[in-house]
C-alpha cells in the first residue's frame, strides 16, 4: 500500500519537488544518492539519502496550519527516533533559491 502511494506521489510531484529532484537525482549533489517519495515506516518522505540517513522535506503553505505543524512535528520526532535527520524547506525557498537549498542539503549531509 505504501509503495503504491509512493509511486503515485512520484508521478504527481509539485513543481518545487520536481525542481529539487533535478538537482538531487543522478548523484548530482556531491555524489550523494537520493530517493524520492520513499516509504519509511508509516510515512512517505519527499527525499532521502539513505547512506547519510538524511530526510529532506519540501513544505507548501498547508504545512503552516497548526494541525499540519503538529503532524509534521510528530513525524519528525518519529523519524529522529529511527535515526534520521530531517531538514525542511518551504516551497518558495526551493523555487527562489535552489542553489542555497542544495548547498544546505550538502552541508547537512557532510559533503561541504
Amino acid at each position: 500500500m505504501a509503495n503504491e502511494r509512493a509511486r503515485t506521489l512520484r508521478k504527481n510531484m509539485t513543481d518545487p519537488e520536481r525542481k529539487l529532484w533535478r538537482e538531487l537525482s543522478g548523484r548530482a549533489a556531491g555524489g550523494l544518492r537520493f530517493r524520492r517519495q520513499h516509504p519509511i515506516g508509516p510515512y512517505i518522505v519527499d527525499f532521502i539519502c539513505l547512506d547519510r540517513r538524511l530526510v529532506v522535506e519540501v513544505d507548501g503553505e498547508m504545512h503552516a496550519l497548526t494541525e499540519q505543524e503538529q503532524h509534521d512535528a510528530s513525524r519528525t520526532k518519529w523519524l529522529g527516533s529511527e535515526g534520521y535527520r530531517v531538514i525542511r524547506f518551504w516551497s518558495n525557498e526551493v523555487k527562489d533559491n535552489i542553489t542555497s537549498v542544495v548547498q544546505t542539503i550538502m552541508h547537512e549531509a557532510g559533503v561541504l
